[in-house]
């Protein structure tokens, strides 16, 4: 895990960041540090508790999980997440943001809504909402930023069409972007991201959980 302490006399939050297949921690905080913005808050950037080589390098990159017992991994990532929180100085009232990026989607998703530490808001580029939350009718979404970019080939429009349809008929409709991209972090989903952080209409909602009617 990577913190970087906010740099603004007036901290809004902590943004917790998820990376993506074959990157790492470093990877992410990058990509928050690039955010607009972003000098308010507190930037957390989780590494997969599965680590590997990249190809024939000695850089060590990592996963969240495979096919095989996703149960037991769901919940080793969940406890590994709140372990890694109870690192960074926050309290109850502390308004907890999740972005995630590509594989890293998933799991922002999974900790927001299952996790101990349940997000106010949650920023998805590039990955999908996991299919057994948007079956589990208890459940509670919190306000979504959901983007993808228009040249992905992973996270189809017609995927990104159906996860913004089942967001909106769970009582949490999203604000959607396509980007003009392909599978990628780019100035566009930066500079999205940051107007996402800083709207008003969000700092509203951000203290707000979706609940199903």
């Amino acid at each position: 895990m990577l913190v970087r302490p906010a740099r603004a006399a007036a901290v809004r939050g902590v943004l917790v960041g998820f990376h993506g297949y074959k990157e790492n921690a470093a990877t992410q905080l990058e990509r928050l540090e690039g955010i607009p913005g972003v000098s308010a808050w507190t930037l957390v950037s989780v590494q997969g508790l599965h680590r590997f080589y990249l190809g024939r390098t000695e850089e060590v990159v990592a996963s969240w999980m495979t096919r095989e017992d996703r149960d037991t991994a769901i919940a080793d990532n969940l406890a590994y997440v709140a372990a890694a929180l109870d690192e960074v100085p926050h309290g109850e009232t502390t308004p907890l943001v999740y972005l995630g990026f590509s594989q890293g989607v998933a799991m922002a998703f999974r900790a927001a809504v299952l996790g101990r530490d349940r997000a106010r808001a949650l920023i998805a580029i590039g990955g999908d909402v996991p299919p057994e939350l948007l079956a589990d009718r208890s459940l509670q979404f919190p306000s979504v930023f959901f983007a993808r970019g228009e040249r992905d080939e992973w996270l189809t429009q017609s995927r990104f069409d159906a996860d913004v349809a089942a967001l909106t008929a769970r009582g949490a409709p999203p604000r959607s972007l396509v980007y003009d991209g392909a599978h990628e972090w780019n100035a566009a989903v930066a500079t999205a991201a940051g107007e996402f952080l800083g709207d008003a209409s969000t700092r509203i909602t951000i203290g707000r959980s979706h609940v199903e009617p």
